[in-house]
């Protein structure tokens, strides 16, 4: 059984990239990899927040977030506050697979890219008519923009093996070096063959979601308030309760709860969960109104869902 899954109604050509790549016997994380790089080097879905194209922070530079989970036997690897490299997931993937390391920031997660053969071009080749207009009203107006989308993908493979990826900017006009839940285990995400589950997950302005797929492995994928949701490790939470046996529904359901418990509603932020099971069948929580995309083995076409916010 083939499955995929992807954040936002912008994931939806991704995801007709990754069935027809699964399809084809191509590996989890090489289908994660490949649809990935198809949004996070495109100029025109830099208003998404991933990749190139992407908000700069306060000095004018596009610094990128990305980490890459495989479920066996959790292999990992992230890069974060990367600068000009546009497809700062497959920087992220060689880092899992041939440093001793799992995480790199800054210059030298750069350093480690060029190392690897990837061209690390200046800020003015990564920024894009429309970035670079956000930047200019943001020194002019002091005008932040409240929007923040970033993209998870969950890619199953007809072997079994489960890879779950994310990519982001960032929060727009972020502070240099920032870096919100998105590549950390556990928060943004998280995988364990033992535990059957993996996760990843992403930032956006108020938002927190999570896409869980379930099976022999789970994968996990959220966005959301990053400075917020790396309090609650909220992936490897989902992973737990699933673990104990809980359906992905109320496995969600529970995490999105206990977090308003938490906080409280008046400091509630944006929160979403969708979960989806090796015989893809789906669940899902959210605190607000959360498009998603899922396809399953069999299926003809792609499914476009929109989660509603529960009544908190």
């Amino acid at each position: 059984m083939a499955a995929a899954a992807g954040t936002w109604a912008f994931s939806l050509p991704v995801l007709n990239k990754m069935r027809a790549l699964l399809l084809r016997d191509a590996s989890a994380t090489d289908c994660v990899q490949e649809a990935m790089a198809d949004i996070e080097n495109d100029e025109e879905t830099g208003s998404y927040v991933v990749g190139r194209g992407g908000y700069p922070n306060k000095d004018g530079l596009i610094q990128c977030d990305a980490a890459i989970m495989e479920g066996h036997p959790c292999h990992f690897g992230a890069v974060a506050a990367l600068s000009g490299v546009g497809t700062p997931l497959a920087v992220a993937r060689k880092v899992m697979e041939r440093n001793t390391h799992s995480f790199l920031v800054g210059d030298g997660a750069a350093a480690f890219a060029r190392e690897q053969g990837f061209i690390v071009e200046d800020n003015e080749s990564m920024m894009t008519e429309w970035s670079a207009e956000v930047y200019k009203e943001y020194l002019e107006k002091k005008k932040s923009p409240k929007g923040h989308d970033t993209l998870g993908l969950i890619a199953l493979d007809i072997h079994g093996n489960i890879t779950v990826g994310v990519s982001t900017s960032g929060a727009p006009l972020k502070y240099p070096g920032r870096v919100g839940d998105s590549p950390l285990p556990g928060c943004g995400l998280y995988a364990d063959n033992q535990l059957c589950l993996s996760a990843v997950s992403h930032f956006l302005s108020k938002c927190h979601w999570i896409l869980i797929a379930m099976g022999t492995w789970q994968p996990f994928t959220s966005t959301g308030d990053g400075d917020q949701i790396m309090c609650f490790c909220p992936c490897f939470h989902v992973v737990l309760l699933m673990k104990q046996g809980l359906s992905p529904m109320d496995a969600c359901q529970t995490v999105l709860e206990d977090i308003l418990q938490r906080v409280g509603k008046e400091n509630m932020f944006e929160l979403g969960i969708i979960a989806m099971n090796m015989k893809g069948e789906a669940g899902a929580a959210s605190s607000m109104p959360f498009p998603y995309c899922i396809w399953s083995q069999g299926q003809d076409s792609i499914e476009e869902l929109m989660q509603q916010p529960c009544k908190l």
